[in-house]
């Protein structure tokens, strides 16, 4: 009988210890065209290496897409593998998370996982199923930033923020788990979330180099509802003088707007003298310009675009570095090849498309979000994957992978059919994907809902009842709307019956 007992207890153990541990690196508004594995216009320029090698050792999904293109609202769908409307978290406005419904991480820890979440939390209310969290209040700060710890104090830790949640994550991973346990962690980077601060060490990359625009960094908005011109996120007009283009003193030009720099507030002295030695000749050269009269309004909204893209792709650098040291780490302590290691971010974000920064609409740059797995043994490498997949399916892909079964309420699908598959869909799989965004007050963006098909996309705009019909194989860009040809008729019948179908699927009232 005990030799019984042993034989038993053996197999449970190593049944656990088969069990794949997951480390889920997630950013904060990191654009597809800011991943070189994704190719791009900064493919060659920035290329992010080390985000590179996930698609290289395992897949890279190509058609991802959010839910709900706002931080907060992806991250709940994240934690529950439910859309916006039935979580409970719509919008960053009156959002509030409600930790008490069930999530992936309970259901992990119930079957023996070790779970951590460090960095960006983002959902108001404090973690739940979490055995270790150290996150940032709100969106958190760039330099020298504050943790809420779990005992409920708050500690503030010099330095910069991708660089203390990429140690924190590994410090956890070398000294705070429980090494009998399979694990997930939670690595979620502020970056490169506006306003777009880099770390010391990267304030000079790009300088001297011309950034390419996209080639919709002038739209007019025609061919399309009026209501794209409403929005508030223009490079052109909306960006704020200090805190957006690290610009000194106040704004000297009406096409700013005004506001002091909070991350510059935060500095220490040394900081403050490096911050402004690195932007000092470019923002004397344009203050001189603008005195001067010798530039004008199209010629700022170039330097505008410049000095964000710079900025945001220095964010980018330090993110995926932060990458590179925990693949090294996993790597060099054997924990590689019974690791899922994912990379992701709440959204895309748009790099000058339509002459915007930020995201909310459902056009393609903020609608795609990244998504690279490597999964060694199951996922073969070099995968790249067309398979149609959202944030909503995260939460049923962990629990599967972990052999946790998958609650029938999750509306996600565990994505392992399609991983196990080399990257192709099974039969079943899902044709389109329903997106919703339910209108901030942030930025003006009309509230509207929509579908996406492998060729096409409808939305639909509550405020002035249209529709919005794109042919993304004609039209990549989505600057025209078609819904009106007649030659599309059949075409917008078509997914105007898709998108009825997924709200009822989804329970959308």
């Amino acid at each position: 009988m005990r030799s019984l007992i042993l034989l038993i207890g053996s197999l449970i153990t190593a049944t656990a210890a088969e069990r794949p541990n997951i480390v889920f690196i997630f950013s904060d508004d990191h654009a597809l065209q800011a991943i070189s594995a994704y190719g791009g216009r900064f493919k060659d320029i920035a290329p992010t290496p080390n985000i590179d090698k996930l698609a290289k050792q395992g897949a890279i999904f190509e058609r991802s897409y959010c839910t709900n293109s706002i931080c907060g609202p992806s991250r709940a769908v994240i934690q529950t593998g439910k859309h916006s409307h039935i979580n409970g978290f719509i919008d960053n406005d009156n959002g509030r998370f409600d930790g008490s419904q069930p999530t992936f991480p309970k259901y992990l820890q119930k079957a023996g996982y070790q779970t951590a979440i460090i960095g960006k939390w983002h959902l108001v209310t404090q973690p739940q199923g979490f055995d270790h969290w150290e996150i940032l209040p709100g969106q958190g700060s760039y330099y020298n930033p504050d943790f809420i710890q779990k005992d409920g104090g708050t500690k503030r830790f010099p330095g910069y923020c991708t660089d203390i949640i990429t140690d924190k994550a590994l410090d956890w991973l070398k000294t705070g788990r429980d090494k009998s346990k399979p694990f997930v962690l939670m690595c979620q980077q502020k970056a490169p979330h506006r306003n777009w601060s880099p770390a010391e060490r990267h304030y000079k990359l790009f300088d001297g180099m011309d950034m390419p625009e996209p080639e919709s960094l002038f739209d007019d908005y025609s061919g399309r509802s009026k209501l794209l011109g409403e929005q508030q996120m223009t490079i052109a007009r909306h960006m704020m003088w200090a805190n957006d283009s690290k610009l000194p003193g106040k704004p000297r030009n009406d096409t700013f707007l005004g506001g002091a720099n909070g991350e510059f507030m935060r500095m220490d002295p040394e900081q403050k003298k490096a911050y402004e030695e690195a932007y000092r000749s470019e923002n004397e050269n344009l203050l001189a310009r603008l005195e001067a009269g010798s530039i004008d309004d199209k010629e700022l909204t170039r330097w505008k675009y410049q000095r964000y893209i710079k900025n945001y792709l220095r964010c980018v650098r330090a993110v995926d570095e932060g990458v590179g040291k925990l693949l090294d780490y996993l790597d060099e302590s054997g924990l590689a090849e019974n690791t899922i290691v994912i990379y992701s971010s709440d959204q895309g974000f748009y790099l000058g498309e339509h002459g915007w920064y930020d995201k909310r609409w459902m056009f393609e740059e903020s609608l795609a979000m990244p998504f690279l797995i490597r999964w060694p043994g199951v996922v073969k490498p070099g995968t790249r994957s067309q398979a149609l997949i959202q944030n909503l399916d995260y939460a049923p892909t962990f629990l599967d992978a972990a052999g946790v079964e998958v609650p029938s309420d999750m509306q996600g699908r565990s994505l392992l059919p399609v991983l196990k598959n080399e990257g192709k869909a099974p039969a079943d799989w899902r044709k389109a994907i329903y997106y919703s965004y339910s209108g901030e007050r942030t930025h003006n963006v009309a509230a509207h809902d929509g579908v996406r098909n492998d060729r096409y996309k409808l939305f639909h705009l509550p405020k002035t009842d249209e529709w919005q019909l794109f042919d993304l194989e004609k039209d990549p860009q989505e600057l025209k709307s078609v819904h009106a040809e007649s030659s599309y008729a059949p075409v917008l019948a078509e997914m105007k019956t898709i998108y009825q179908n997924l709200r009822q699927q989804y329970r959308v009232k």
